[in-house]
């Protein structure tokens, strides 16, 4: 399936399916993301936190009582032979032990590689762990990461904001920063498969997170493993990575998606900058162990 008539061109209507809130490191409630949504004319929206199905049922009773259409997901953290891979699991059974283990390991596991960071730039800078947590908007809910550290960095006034934060001391290339322990993309496939759900790989064209991209091959392998799309439509991939990309798509049969990766006003992605055709979401939806709230 592709994504538009003109599998070439990205669409100009349709879902936001990539959107993070208060839950993880967005700034914005679930109930807020819905309503700004609404606002934008989307077709429909959908949560994806970090590691976390915490922000869902606020999600739904928001897109319950404004008629707005509502996919339910996770962005997972993985690592495939030393590439840092972001994937989406829509529309999985958040109740699947499996899954829901994945999700326990991993949130622990990034607590204490964001409180071993902490100790590190403490050293330096005017910042404690108690500074970081208070950032957390959610409290213990909140999947806790870098960009709690780095607006604690900006209460601090060390830096002026998330970006400068990202851009030195919480970079990835900074002497303070440690990798998130994470499991392999092929377990976040069938781990999701599992549950019921669709993964797709998030932004896999986008030089600036990763020195080094997924490969076709590797691509392919994940294919191969039940992998079920990728996002072409995102703001990280420059042209000739989403050329690359669709191509691949088209070749492999998977689904082609687009989400703006919003974050409030922790990032200055535009909701619905990017979109996902209406024929895809269909697709996730049939595909998915539970139904989109519409």
């Amino acid at each position: 399936m592709t994504s538009t008539t003109n599998p070439g061109a990205a669409p100009s209507s349709g879902w936001d399916i990539h959107c993070h809130t208060a839950f993880s490191d967005g700034t914005e409630s679930p109930t807020a993301l819905v309503a700004e949504a609404g606002a934008a004319g989307l077709h429909g929206v959908g949560i994806a936190d970090h590691d976390t199905t915490a922000g869902w049922d606020e999600a739904v009773r928001a897109a319950r009582r404004a008629g707005m259409p509502l996919l339910r997901g996770t962005e997972i953290t993985a690592v495939d032979d030393g590439v840092s891979v972001h994937m989406l699991g829509l529309q999985y059974d958040p109740l699947d032990p499996h899954i829901r283990d994945l999700f326990a390991a991993t949130r622990e596991a990034r607590l204490a590689r964001t409180r071993r960071m902490v100790e590190r730039i403490a050293k330096d800078y005017p910042i404690t762990w108690e500074d970081v947590l208070a950032q957390a908007r959610q409290g213990e809910r909140t999947t806790i990461g870098r960009p709690h550290i780095a607006d604690a960095l900006v209460a601090a006034g060390v830096c002026r904001d998330r970006e400068e934060a990202f851009a030195g001391v919480v970079s990835a290339r900074s002497p303070y920063y440690i990798p998130t322990p994470s499991p392999t993309a092929s377990v976040v496939v069938a781990a999701v498969a599992g549950a019921g759900g669709v993964s797709v790989i998030a932004h896999a064209g986008d030089p600036g997170r990763n020195r080094v991209l997924l490969s076709d091959a590797r691509i392919e392998r994940l294919a191969d493993e039940g992998l079920g799309g990728i996002e072409v439509w995102h703001r990280g991939n420059p042209p000739e990575q989403r050329e690359r990309l669709l191509a691949l798509a088209g070749r492999l049969g998977l689904l082609v998606t687009g989400g703006s990766d919003w974050h409030g006003a922790g990032k200055p992605n535009r909701l619905g900058e990017c979109l996902t055709d209406d024929d895809t979401v269909a697709e996730i939806i049939r595909r998915g162990a539970i139904p989109a709230i519409r």
